[in-house]
């Protein structure tokens, strides 16, 4: 079953792009259209490495394929820097909806670093209305096409730098104005959630909730934080929970395993990982297990019951879509489409929403996966 150049697969007669979908794990600047970065980047004087459109994905997409991530994230000094403006956030953000109600997604959350985009004089507040203003007109703009989709906004602070309290505030400040959750974000080694205690505190004490990249380019002990320090309810990426997993006996296709404590925390509390297969094979997150999607310990951590949600971490960069990361894993696992409901309801139950909301999700997915 060969995925079609729009990174489509029928599973069971189904078009994957035509199931509903929940996007947990997706980066606003990792998810600019190529032709809007020209655009955008003739307009401010911004120096573009590639003529045209097409020309420029495909320099994402080499770029992006390094096997780490500090040179993955040197690709999104280009789109941040198109993104400086509120005309331009709200572009950005509004084709970010269009494009994944395009791909069937009825729900997801965009995380972005409003720090990184003040260089033009917007403060953070008018950098967080930019892009609500953009959310909301995606989401008008799908409505009138015939595809229903809600989108909130993960607000993140940068790991590396020292704002993360002041990101926090800004949060909880917006919590009934788009902003869903908190995520610390950027080069995770040597920057564990510890060092942001404080901000998590107030998170914490005002009750809003939290996701922490780990388990990505660093290992356990970033997890480990991630939970404690954090108090994170979901891990950004968390593949590297893989490395608490001890296979003890193997026969034929009958493997055994052992959970370290802390894999076994992570799996009995049911607390969602957002894998993302293909962003884990650039930057190295899987690099102990292999080099393929197959290698990708995704179906060990599914069949051993822990809370698995497919995502594309950044659509340009990895030049993808969630249809073709579905793909790629049914391709990869020989998953059937309960399987792939399986995953969206992880995502849906996941999802920074009240409970009410996430059982009408949860709802969606299931009427449209009755097939």
């Amino acid at each position: 079953m060969p995925i079609d150049q729009h990174g489509d697969l029928r599973v069971q007669g189904v078009s994957l792009r035509s199931l509903p979908k929940v996007s947990l794990h997706d980066h606003l600047d990792g998810g600019v259209r190529p032709a809007t970065v020209l655009e955008l980047g003739r307009e401010a004087g911004v120096e573009l490495p590639a003529p045209d459109a097409a020309s420029l994905a495909d320099w994402f997409a080499e770029r992006s394929d390094s096997g780490s991530l500090v040179e993955y994230l040197k690709t999104f000094d280009l789109t941040i820097a198109v993104m400086q403006t509120a005309d331009g956030l709200r572009r950005v953000a509004r084709e970010f909806v269009e494009d994944l109600a395009a791909d069937g997604v009825v729900y997801g959350e965009a995380r972005w670093a409003p720090e990184q985009h003040l260089a033009a004089g917007l403060s953070l507040e008018e950098a967080v209305e930019a892009v609500q203003a953009g959310i909301e007109e995606g989401e008008a703009a799908a409505d009138r096409a015939g595809r229903s989709i809600r989108v909130g906004q993960l607000v993140s602070a940068m790991r590396h730098t020292d704002r993360s309290l002041e990101i926090a505030k800004l949060a909880v400040a917006f919590r009934h104005r788009g902003a869903v959750g908190f995520d610390i974000a950027g080069p995770e080694d040597g920057f564990p959630p510890s060092r942001h205690r404080e901000a998590f505190d107030h998170l914490a004490a005002s009750f809003f909730p939290v996701t922490v990249h780990a388990g990505e380019a660093a290992g356990l002990d970033s997890i480990r934080s991630a939970l404690i320090d954090g108090r994170a309810l979901r891990l950004g990426h968390g593949v590297r929970l893989a490395e608490d997993l001890e296979v003890v006996t193997r026969s034929g296709d009958e493997v055994q395993v052992r959970l370290g404590d802390l894999a076994r925390w992570v799996r009995d509390r049911e607390i969602p990982l957002e894998l993302s297969p293909s962003s884990n094979l650039q930057t190295g997150a899987i690099a102990a297990w292999g080099e393929t999607i197959e290698d990708h310990p995704f179906d060990l951590l599914y069949q051993l019951g822990f809370t698995v949600t497919v995502n594309v971490d950044n659509r340009t960069m990895s030049r993808t879509s969630l249809t073709r990361e579905l793909a790629l894993l049914v391709e990869a696992f020989d998953y059937d489409l309960d399987d792939l409901e399986q995953f969206q309801l992880n995502a849906a139950a996941g999802a920074f929403l009240p409970v009410e909301e996430r059982e009408e999700l949860i709802d969606v997915i299931a009427d449209g996966f009755d097939v």
